[in-house]
């Protein structure tokens, strides 16, 4: 007995049309049934394979500031994909909460209308260890931020990397003992014990 993949995220929102509409015309995912009595949106990207991969519900009644999830990430097949994400967002106003690389993907992560936490990545299929964690700039061209990439995994793939100050900037609550946080690696240190 095995988990084969994650199936489905659920998600409260405050208002199911909004909501709706960004996960549907910015992201692109295809609405696959919809309930307006019940209060429930369901999305897929492979709605040929997966009737849902994203539902959204209303209700949400906590207060504006709870955090309800820590981020829903969405899988892409290509580089070109992340930067065609990053100039839509761009366009629609997105707000992001960063830009980076973790070696082994390529990954914007950014808040939907309701300050949910997402993610588009890419897996580059180059192996570095987590945590890895550099800002990338995807305004360049393709071969350039590949090479980016390539050069940090090439520095620091094998030790992992934080640069801190993206850590300084996330609307993440740290819950882990200070000590932990001293020991992420910066600029090619390794991980301390």
């Amino acid at each position: 007995m095995a988990i084969a993949r994650l199936g489905h995220v659920g998600i409260h929102v405050h208002d199911l049309d909004r909501e709706a509409a960004f996960y549907q015309d910015v992201l692109g995912l295809t609405m696959t049934d919809r309930d307006d009595e019940i209060g429930m949106i369901f999305f897929s990207a492979r709605p040929d394979e997966e009737h849902h991969e994203l539902l959204l519900c209303g209700g949400r009644t906590s207060a504006a500031d709870a955090l309800m999830l820590q981020q829903v990430s969405f899988r892409c097949n290509g580089l070109e994909d992340i930067v065609d994400y990053y100039h839509r967002f761009k366009e629609h106003g997105v707000t992001f909460d960063m830009v980076v690389t973790h070696g082994n993907a390529v990954a914007i992560y950014f808040y939907d209308p309701e300050g949910n936490r997402c993610e588009v990545y890419w897996s580059t299929g180059l192996k570095a260890r987590q945590p890895f964690l550099e800002n990338i700039d995807l305004g360049r061209p393709l071969d350039q931020i590949m090479a980016d990439v390539r050069n940090a995994v090439d520095a620091y793939g094998e030790t992992g990397h934080v640069d801190r100050t993206i850590l300084e900037k996330q609307d993440i609550h740290v819950t882990a003992e200070p000590e932990f946080i001293s020991r992420l690696p910066s600029h090619g240190e390794p991980l301390r014990s």
